[in-house]
């Protein structure tokens, strides 16, 4: 069973630069790490896919590396790997299940629609998937130590630049449906993204030139970098930054509001703490 330090060090979100979140899929091009009792109803596809334990996906799953689906889940869709797959028990897939590696599978598994395997097919119950995250990040991230890990993802969920390579990561309990995409605490969205959906977090961090059709609603701060446009308005129990070129389509409703000059909001400012304007750079 996993330790709630374990859990702990995955309540961030984050999404790596040129996300997409439209139509009914989830698609990066980096790997993709979902935490354990989400619920998503979208597919997804990205390189390497883990998802933990007791998560329902309503859609399919497509990894263009290996994907490990932990114990109890439900994949509401077709699940297509292009390198190994590893199925924990309990795992029910309501499509088709297509691997193009090696198999290796859990206990008490259901593939409605059938299976194909090219290579070899192992029933065993694989290494619980926590472990392998903690084994994965360590060497994807570059740690030469384990108890490194701590600081690492507490500078992937801040609010400096995200490094290349960051897996698109979904923490534990987190809710993605047609209307909303809720997460516990930290969210950060990398640069070039673009989302459909009203967004809940515990603060947010907008990088540059990434657009969202919808609206924020945020416990803590949010900060919304150049030249990145929210469609929806902007509410925030904490401070909200809006950087040089972003533009708010709708209201900003804060306790304080740093605005650069050029910068646009098109509905109505409400900051009584303050409001902020920052001047452009000589």
């Amino acid at each position: 069973m996993e330790s709630t330090g374990d859990h702990d060090r995955f309540r961030g979100c984050t999404l790596p630069d040129n996300t997409e979140l439209q139509e009914r899929t989830l698609k990066t091009d980096q790997d993709i790490v979902i935490g354990d009792r989400c619920r998503i109803d979208y597919g997804l596809l990205g390189k390497e896919i883990v998802v933990c334990e007791f998560c329902k996906i309503n859609g399919d799953i497509n990894a263009s590396a290996d994907a490990r689906i932990d114990n109890w889940c439900e994949i509401g869709g077709d699940v297509v790997v292009e390198e190994d797959a590893y199925l924990g028990e309990g795992v029910k897939i309501q499509g088709k299940l297509v691997v193009k590696g090696d198999l290796d599978i859990g206990d008490n598994v259901q593939i409605e629609r059938g299976f194909e395997a090219k290579g070899w097919i192992s029933i065993r119950n694989p290494m619980p998937v926590i472990i392998y995250i903690m084994m994965y990040l360590v060497a994807v991230l570059g740690i030469e130590k384990e108890d490194e890990l701590d600081a690492v993802l507490e500078k992937l969920f801040g609010d400096d630049e995200t490094p290349a390579g960051t897996p698109l990561m979904i923490p534990a309990g987190a809710v993605l449906d047609m209307q909303t995409f809720s997460v516990p605490e930290k969210m950060t969205v990398g640069s070039g993204c673009r989302l459909h959906g009203n967004i809940r977090a515990g603060s947010i961090a907008v990088r540059e030139e990434t657009t969202i059709f919808g609206s924020l609603h945020v416990e803590d701060g949010a900060s919304i970098a150049r030249g990145s446009v929210i469609h929806g308005d902007v509410q925030s129990n904490g401070d909200v930054k809006i950087e040089q070129g972003a533009h708010i389509l709708g209201n900003v409703s804060c306790r304080g509001l740093t605005l650069h000059e050029d910068a646009r909001v098109d509905g109505v400012i409400r900051a009584p703490g303050g409001l902020k304007i920052e001047r452009r750079e000589k």
